[in-house]
């Protein structure tokens, strides 16, 4: 048990691998004391590998984090099947986290499956004891607008971050400390979903919200919340570029590049993917303003990135070294580099054929 915890204070603030490395040990444990005693052990057992598989994640071992919350939904199905009223909780929450785990690997029905199951459970246990389940039943909620926008579902999917928000704003006027990075995650889906329906203007309010959340954040504890402030910067270049604001756009993403070079230099297992995404934007942006060979250099980085990713995991990378191939393939011809420009078209052609 306190090695779970030392994890959840190394996660806290922003001790990655640490954390991990806590976790893994915790499991072992409890691994052999459930085989002793599974009814004394196995809720600690399922909580620990609940927390292995946030840990995995969040170090890019997408695989191995699904092996571990698919092990945790099984021990909590059979529990909360005996005594539904002390482990539905825990299931929803495993729930929750499968969805995130499936969504990541592309799984993105299943991710929808899994999401709605916990959003059900949650409902009833909010109904119950609202002060108590309501914070979970927004997090669900926020997950599940992910989930369904992932789908095309986009007017269910704003209804459901709304919600989302509306629930985190009152938190986070009651406990900011607790709530304030709840309120600047959901606001940034929230973002997304507005600007998926087109509307632009409220869009680009909500990211700006949320940017100036995790400036505050990220001020206090850079290690944990920078990530998080760049993802809100890459996404409030969008929304400025939806508006025309071409100038603020490339600094915004330019500010993103800058946090995920730091990032990606401690952990590039975890950042680069991130960082080859906030490239491939920041040469759009720099070709937006006729920065022609500027923005060559930075698809080419891109480019560079993501054919190292592809060449670990294709699966999961090739589609985007294809969507980079293909701007690096625009940003040649933009400079009058045809033949090149006509041979990396061609090979992310056969790249996206191949993925189909």
């Amino acid at each position: 048990m306190s090695l779970r915890n030392l994890s959840n204070c190394l996660s806290y603030l922003g001790h990655r691998e640490e954390a991990l490395q806590a976790i893994q040990e915790a499991v072992e444990f409890y691994r052999r004391l459930a085989a002793d005693r599974p009814a004394a052990f196995n809720p600690d057992l399922a909580l620990s590998l609940n927390g292995l598989s946030v840990h995995l994640s969040d170090l890019g071992r997408r695989e191995e984090a699904l092996q571990a919350i698919q092990e945790a939904v099984e021990f909590y199905r059979r529990l909360a099947a005996d005594r539904p009223a002390a482990f539905n909780p825990d299931l929803a929450m495993s729930l929750n986290n499968l969805s995130n785990r499936l969504s990541d690997l592309g799984r993105r029905e299943e991710a929808l499956q899994a999401i709605q199951e916990a959003v059900e459970l949650r409902r009833r246990l909010a109904a119950d004891r609202p002060a108590a389940f309501n914070p979970d039943l927004a997090m669900s909620l926020n997950n599940l607008s992910n989930g369904l926008s992932d789908l095309g579902r986009r007017e269910e999917a704003l209804q459901a971050i709304q919600e989302a928000v509306v629930f985190y704003r009152r938190f986070a006027a009651d406990r900011p400390v607790a709530f304030r990075p709840n309120l600047a995650m959901s606001l940034t889906n929230l973002s997304n979903r507005l600007s998926d329906l087109g509307r632009r203007e409220e869009a680009l309010q909500a990211i700006q919200e949320a940017v100036e959340f995790y400036r505050r954040l990220a001020a206090d504890r850079p290690a944990a919340f920078n990530p998080d402030l760049a993802v809100s910067l890459n996404n409030l270049s969008l929304r400025l570029l939806d508006l025309g604001r071409r100038e603020e756009a490339l600094q915004a993403i330019q500010e993103a590049v800058e946090l995920r070079r730091r990032l990606a230099a401690d952990r590039p297992a975890v950042f680069h993917p991130n960082l080859a995404k906030s490239l491939n934007n920041l040469s759009d942006r720099l070709s937006d303003l006729g920065r022609q060979e500027e923005a060559l250099q930075a698809i080419q980085e891109a480019v560079e990135l993501r054919r190292r990713l592809a060449a670990d995991r294709p699966a999961a990378f090739n589609a985007d070294l294809a969507i980079s191939l293909n701007n690096l393939s625009g940003r040649l011809s933009d400079l009058g580099r045809r033949d090149e420009a006509e041979k990396i078209s061609k090979e992310a052609a056969e790249l996206s054929s191949s993925d189909d």
